[in-house]
């Protein structure tokens, strides 16, 4: 998730918790996203997370982030999504097996919370619409200057 849109940049369901599948998710949000800024990845404590194969995916423009120990509020956001996406959807299922439940996880984030769901952090718009408009003001000022 990026906290700055509440966007779900990439994800991944399997049902292991294999390191590859942390390794293979943040690479697939580092191809979407192709930010050169410095950026922060927030985590928990998590034995996939303090991995060797997990920290090589690091270097000078991206960091490692860890909560405190008995500490969640680190990861609220995402623990609110979690809550969310189980409450407001995957509840109404009997999710019959792995691939049901990606095609349930893939249909609500990519059709759903990405694209129509409004955030009242975002005043009252989706994680995309909050993009788009962010991009055009952005625009708007390079303009001015010009």
């Amino acid at each position: 998730m990026d906290l700055f849109s509440r966007k779900i940049i990439a994800w991944k369901l399997t049902d292991t918790l294999e390191v590859i599948c942390v390794t293979e998710c943040v690479k697939k949000a580092k191809q979407l996203r192709k930010i050169d800024e410095p950026l922060i990845i927030h985590n928990d404590r998590g034995s996939h997370y303090i991995s060797k194969e997990y920290l090589k995916l690091f270097n000078s423009n991206m960091t490692p982030s860890y909560s405190k120990k008995g500490d969640p509020w680190d990861n609220a956001c995402i623990e609110s999504f979690h809550a969310l996406i189980k409450r407001e959807w995957l509840n109404r299922y009997d999710i019959l097996n792995l691939p049901h439940a990606k095609s349930l996880v893939f249909e609500y984030i990519e059709t759903f919370y990405n694209n129509h769901r409004i955030h009242g952090t975002l005043d009252y718009i989706s994680p995309e619409a909050f993009e788009r408009q962010y991009e055009l003001s952005e625009t708007a000022k390079l303009s001015l200057k010009a």
